[in-house]
């Protein structure tokens, strides 16, 4: 789709911007073992590239669908194998960040990107309000109302909990070389994420980020911040370099890796807390 293509797109979205999500399109958002019974509790931020038909390809040729900046490579996968092998509810976004980014305050101008990385998003320029507006209500808030919703009833229980948010990054970005295996990222509660770190590095032959290749903040972020911090739960942000879970070998290797590693961690940080 050419760039020329978009005053039409635009047009008709203006028409009828009350709808962006047609009835034969899926979920927002897909939940795995909503009973599961273990203390920990998945959400995957970026598991989708979907794109709702009414935005065509946003102007973005598909090659640019397997790539980082539609979705985070492997985290989904490895998120489900987790979920299945602990028993632990899953929380995962359907919908492509070129759509709307799930890890951002929809506030944020970049939560709907008009460039990522050097890929220009022709679908996401000149957005009216009630358009943004669309994209929240019907892709982003959904998910994060599922994500309320599910951490209520576990609060109305009493059920112990740490949320574990599921992504991947790139081994190289502009041109930088990236060493980390896996990062642990955190803003105001380290103390969870360096037990992993410690677990993951005794481990052997891993190197380990803390807060890199990114970091956790308020203006950065959203689900851990808003769901975790604002609660007072205790949370891990994982990042796992792409190149390590891009199939389902390497998938099933560090889902294996983080079942062992993640309720061990949950194990130290509960006895401490004791």
């Amino acid at each position: 789709m050419t760039d020329a293509s978009w005053p039409t797109i635009l047009a008709t979205m203006n028409a009828a911007p009350s709808s962006l999500l047609g009835p034969d399109e899926p979920s927002p958002f897909t939940i795995d073992h909503p009973q599961g019974s273990s203390d920990i509790f998945l959400v995957c931020d970026h598991a989708g590239r979907r794109v709702p038909s009414k935005l065509g390809d946003l102007g973005v040729p598909a090659p640019e669908y397997e790539r980082h900046i539609a979705y985070d490579i492997g985290a989904s996968a490895v998120a489900v194998r987790m979920a299945d092998g602990l028993d632990a509810t899953l929380i995962r976004q359907t919908y492509s960040r070129l759509v709307i980014d799930c890890n951002r305050d929809p506030s944020v101008p970049s939560s709907i990107p008009e460039i990522s990385e050097v890929t220009e998003i022709p679908g996401n320029r000149d957005l009216l309000p009630e358009q943004r507006e669309a994209r929240r209500r019907e892709i982003f808030a959904p998910y994060h109302d599922a994500i309320v919703a599910a951490l209520d009833r576990r609060a109305a229980a009493g059920r112990p909990t740490a949320l574990v948010a599921v992504h991947s990054f790139t081994p190289v970005y502009k041109e930088e070389v990236r060493p980390w295996h896996v990062a642990v990222l955190f803003n105001r509660q380290p103390r969870l994420s360096l037990i992993l770190k410690d677990l993951l590095e005794a481990e052997g032959g891993l190197t380990v980020g803390v807060n890199e290749p990114y970091f956790v903040s308020d203006l950065t972020d959203y689900t851990i911040p808003v769901h975790a911090e604002r609660r007072g739960l205790p949370y891990l942000e994982l990042e796992i370099r792409q190149d390590l879970i891009a199939n389902p070998t390497g998938q099933a290797e560090w889902a294996e890796r983080l079942i062992r590693l993640v309720p061990w961690a949950w194990e130290q940080f509960s006895g401490q807390e004791a």
